[in-house]
């Protein structure tokens, strides 16, 4: 079976640092971070979306963290097709268009040697391609996210889709295949299952090495609300356990699961996953990673 890794997808967000769960002494940038990591052994790096990640804090977080501990970082919003501020760009690229190849490219070139320490020092879980709403199947899209696995080659990637179509029944096969093409790992998602954007919780798999399934909450405001509105949810034991079976199912195909918890509405990611933790191996979740 493969090991199942537990965190959230952040632990700098704002309404985390201002809930109180960083004790007195831990709540500069490195206490926070060996704080967290000495609790749980893998966390989504979600700054990276909005800006590009630099070499120092990949250094940072590498020599904070224990050996074994896992970064998924989310892919720089202009990878993923998301509308991107031209502030949010390098001062030498901000007169290129945004819809050319080459600033890709050059973003692409950017953003990973960024991260190569990280993967260098073994702390790199994977890189998290999270398309938006409107990146409906079709063969601009599957062309996109061709180019987006040539960029990354070698590297390893995970994708997530906001667009519903992608898994509903008469599409989850072609999705699936064309995702194992790609040696992308599959994200599986819970959310709340009531809107026409709904994605279906399913768990396919499409990678020997990861499966990644990332909790948003179930609020009913998803896609409309504020960013509160949009992942406040506290989830129940009887919630997550409806998960624990699906959870062990991927374990037993793949070599890794990580799963991550997005509901960052004050404490309430970390508390569900202390939760998720003691239902998946209550004896040992407490520990952080090994090494």
């Amino acid at each position: 079976m493969g090991d199942i890794l537990i965190g959230t997808c952040s632990w700098t967000d704002k309404a985390l640092v201002g809930s109180g769960w960083y004790p007195p002494g831990r709540r500069d940038a490195e206490g926070r971070l060996r704080h967290y990591a000495e609790r749980f052994p893998v966390v989504e790096v979600d700054a990276t979306y909005y800006a590009l990640p630099s070499a120092r804090n990949s250094l940072l977080w590498a020599e904070r963290t224990p050996a074994g501990f896992r970064f998924d970082v989310k892919a720089f919003s202009l990878l993923t097709g998301h509308p991107t501020r031209t502030a949010a760009l390098p001062a030498d690229l901000r007169d290129r268009d945004t819809g050319d190849p080459g600033l890709l490219d050059e973003i692409w070139h950017r953003f990973s040697e960024a991260l190569r320490p990280l993967r260098e020092a073994g702390r790199l879980g994977t890189l998290l391609f999270q398309f938006p709403p409107w990146f409906a199947p079709g063969a601009r899209a599957e062309a996109a996210l061709h180019r987006a696995r040539r960029r990354a080659e070698g590297w390893p990637m995970a994708v997530e889709f906001r667009h519903p179509d992608w898994w509903r029944e008469a599409r989850r096969e072609r999705t699936a295949a064309l995702l194992a093409d790609l040696d992308a790992a599959a994200v599986a998602v819970d959310m709340a299952q009531d809107l026409p954007t709904s994605i279906p919780p399913l768990t396919p798999v499409t990678s020997g090495d990861l499966a990644v399934v990332r909790f948003h909450g179930r609020s009913d405001a998803w896609g409309t609300g504020t960013k509160e509105d949009r992942f406040r949810h506290t989830y129940e034991r009887d919630e997550l356990m409806e998960w624990r079976p699906r959870l062990h199912s991927l374990a037993d195909r793949v070599a890794q699961v990580h799963v991550l918890f997005n509901n960052c509405c004050a404490d309430a990611a970390v508390r569900a996953a202390e939760t998720m933790s003691d239902l998946m191996c209550p004896a040992t979740h407490r520990r952080g990673a090994t090494g």
